[in-house]
């Protein structure tokens, strides 16, 4: 297998900035205890292509809520890979849980971002009924994935990236 990337936690203080705009709700102790718990993402067995993703909180989502979540991980990539984001399958397939933007794709410049490359994750319970969607602090939730990925031969691309979410303006 080839090593093309490696997890690491953002800092305190930018796990805190999101999760007070996210969760105004915490104290500042319960921020840093959830910010102390985080798990880095990691395969479950060897034949995993997914890195599982930890909720860092509790969720509860009744059907069709949403929620967006600050996992207080950011990841370096080796240029030429990306780090696609999906639901775990069980929680696809029980509860129809979607990512919003239905892939996360987390490219190898995000890392340098100014949220420190923040991965935060907006989950729905797209659930037929009433199934109320249940993930405990520790859980797995979401996957992500390593792929290398190529471009055309007149690419004359120079941009750099400061922001997250829409920030390429292309």
């Amino acid at each position: 297998m080839q090593r093309v990337a490696r997890f690491h936690l953002v800092s305190l203080g930018q796990f805190q900035r999101d999760m007070e705009k996210l969760f105004p709700e915490l104290d500042i102790e319960e921020i840093r205890e959830k910010y102390e718990n985080i798990q880095l993402p990691k395969r479950a067995t060897i034949g995993s292509a997914g890195y599982d993703f930890f909720a860092p909180i509790d969720i509860s989502l009744k059907a069709n809520e949403t929620i967006l979540i600050p996992t207080g991980i950011r990841v370096a990539i080796v240029p030429g890979w990306v780090l696609k984001c999906y639901p775990r399958s069980g929680l696809g397939f029980k509860y129809r849980m979607q990512l919003n933007n239905t892939v996360g794709i987390i490219d190898s410049d995000y890392f340098n971002a100014d949220n420190e490359g923040h991965i935060l994750v907006k989950v729905t319970n797209n659930s037929n009924g009433d199934q109320v969607l249940h993930i405990k602090s520790g859980e797995g939730f979401i996957q992500g994935i390593f792929l290398e990925y190529g471009i055309t031969y007149d690419d004359d691309v120079e941009g750099l990236r400061r922001g997250g979410f829409g920030s390429t303006n292309v």
